[in-house]
């Protein structure tokens, strides 16, 4: 299977006695949908009544479902009392025409289950036995607005995991108009700490089993405060505080302001989710430099798939790194085929595009992004490789020890390179042939510095790597929001990095060669390390993932 189980719940609670426009009724409407439900092909935990069970029993596709008994009376508990004093209260059901007829306000029962669906969640996750690694709440009703064949002809489901590194809601654009869902508009954005101008839906939401219980505690307590002061909407009131008042706790996918989650699964089936959320940002982020002047470049070469990919994973990893820079794209692509494309992306993404009548090569192409940089206004730049991609499994480190991902790595490493004053930072101690603990300059200086610098290890060998390279040398190791960084002789390779504008032109334009190679640069900036004129810094961790998905004739490779 998916690793992945979806959870959902069903009662009848006489919505069929409402007023036009309100009323369902439960067989012919909820039942029906509850049969496209079971066709889902993921692992389902079910939560309803004896006559819901029975249903379920006679009409579910597969054996990966899991029932559980909850009659209805269970919901007549905690907080029940709470939400009947607050529905039956005119001054509540009164703040705007419709919230009278509404089912909150006339079904006793509907706000005590919706807003029981974290809890039900929790329990699913408590009482699984299907122990997935990611929890998902579904609506049984989700078929009414959203087409079954998501489910079960696109299978959306087996693409989501990559997406859901976090608890995660579905928001929409909302205007409010003095209260949102019955909730006093200006007491909830009091509670979020922001203008609430998103709403999250309660159709679906979830993320990594292990998320769950952290969301559940933070959606407690603020029911629990919210019921009590009198304040009230529904299950979605309370995920949208949550969205906006714990931002770096929770992500979030935007729909459209029509609010119908069939969006969502679109952009899912199409591998088009950009991850969001509302972090605070942080006085020192906003003080030390302008984050308007932050450029990130990236080389290309006759693949626009690649830089899409490339792109998509940096929504999902911190969107920052595409939101709050200069994208500037060094197109060095020979197939002319690919222009379109390749314009299509610089469009969608808002980029810049750098393209010649010659494919400058990967160090060439490296040489212009120097120079270009040194005459824009940006104070800092992030490099990339087209095949560099952030990592979004499910591994926690990588083959080295070092942890694969880094909330708000965009910021933080902003924040060490400028509060160091380092001339270059990397951003992956592990790399695809080796990784930072070897010395790789030794290979590539000249002779005299190999016999001066490493009197052990004067001669290189014969062919192929040394087992016994010099290690790097490194002067400190420090720590940043949780973040361990190290500096000293680290060496320059083409890897991600970010790299200062001082930097930028002591390590490229103080001394230049015509056809430069990476080879070239490591050996002189080791040189200029050592001497003391270039400050480099690496972090200790490993983001970045090398990944050439579409490879090229070794004939069309030009270094420079």
């Amino acid at each position: 299977m998916n690793n992945i189980t979806l959870v959902t719940g069903l009662w009848d609670i006489n919505r069929d006695s409402l007023s036009k426009g309100w009323s369902r009724d439960f067989d012919e409407h909820y039942l029906v949908k509850l049969k496209d439900f079971l066709t889902i092909p993921e692992n389902l935990i079910i939560f309803g009544d004896e006559k819901v069970e029975k249903f379920v029993n006679n009409n579910k596709t597969h054996d990966n479902v899991q029932f559980i008994r909850r009659e209805l009376s269970w919901f007549k508990q905690q907080f029940f009392n709470e939400i009947q004093t607050i529905r039956k209260d005119k001054n509540w059901y009164s703040q705007k025409s419709w919230l009278e007829e509404s089912t909150q306000a006339k079904l006793e029962m509907y706000n005590p289950i919706v807003m029981q669906k974290m809890f039900l969640l929790n329990d699913a996750k408590i009482m699984s036995k299907f122990k997935d690694d990611y929890i998902f709440w579904l609506d049984a009703g989700i078929t009414n607005t959203v087409h079954k064949g998501y489910f079960t002809h696109d299978k959306v489901f087996t693409k989501i995991k990559k997406y859901f590194d976090k608890f995660s809601f579905i928001c929409f654009p909302y205007k409010a108009e003095g209260e949102i869902h019955g909730f006093n508009y200006e007491k909830l954005c009091e509670i979020a700490e922001d203008r609430v101008e998103k709403v999250a839906r309660g159709g679906f939401f979830g993320g990594p089993s292990d998320t769950i219980h952290e969301a559940m505690d933070i959606y407690y307590n603020l029911l629990n405060e919210t019921l009590s002061e009198g304040f009230m909407g529904t299950e979605e009131s309370i995920f949208s505080i949550m969205v906006y008042k714990d931002g770096d706790r929770f992500n979030h996918f935007d729909i459209d302001s029509n609010g119908l989650i069939g969006k969502f699964f679109e952009d899912l089936k199409e591998e088009r989710l950009k991850k969001k959320n509302f972090k605070k940002q942080t006085e020192k982020f906003i003080e030390p430099y302008n984050p308007n002047k932050i450029g990130l470049y990236i080389i290309t070469f006759n693949s626009p798939k690649q830089v899409k990919t490339l792109i998509e994973s940096f929504y999902q990893y911190d969107s920052d790194f595409v939101e709050l820079t200069n994208i500037y794209l060094l197109n060095n692509s020979t197939d002319e085929t690919t222009d379109d494309e390749y314009n299509q992306i610089c469009e969608e993404y808002s980029m810049t595009q750098l393209k010649f009548k010659e494919n400058l090569g990967i160090c060439g192409g490296r040489q212009y992004i120097a120079e270009h940089f040194d005459k824009t206004d940006n104070e800092y730049m992030f490099f990339f490789e087209d095949d560099m991609f952030f990592y979004n499994g499910k591994e926690d480190k990588c083959k080295n020890g070092f942890i694969r991902y880094v909330e708000n790595l965009f910021k933080k490493s902003l924040s060490i390179i400028h509060d160091e004053s380092y001339d270059f930072l990397k951003l992956s101690f592990t790399e695809f042939y080796g990784n930072n603990s070897t010395q790789w300059a030794w290979y590539n200086v000249p002779q005299n510095i190999r016999e001066t610098h490493w009197p052990k290890n004067k001669s290189l060998p014969k062919r192929g790597l040394d087992r016994n390279a010099p290690k790097v040398k490194y002067n400190n190791i420090k720590i940043h929001s949780d973040l361990p960084y190290a500096d000293g002789e680290v060496y320059y390779c083409n890897w991600p990095q970010i790299v200062s504008k001082e930097g930028n032109r002591k390590m490229f334009l103080t001394e230049t060669w015509s056809h430069p190679f990476e080879q070239t640069w490591m050996s002189y900036i080791f040189q200029e390390t050592i001497k003391g004129n270039i400050k480099p810094g690496i972090l200790l961790s490993s983001p970045i993932e090398h990944d050439r998905f579409e490879h090229y004739e070794k004939e069309l490779r030009k270094e420079s």
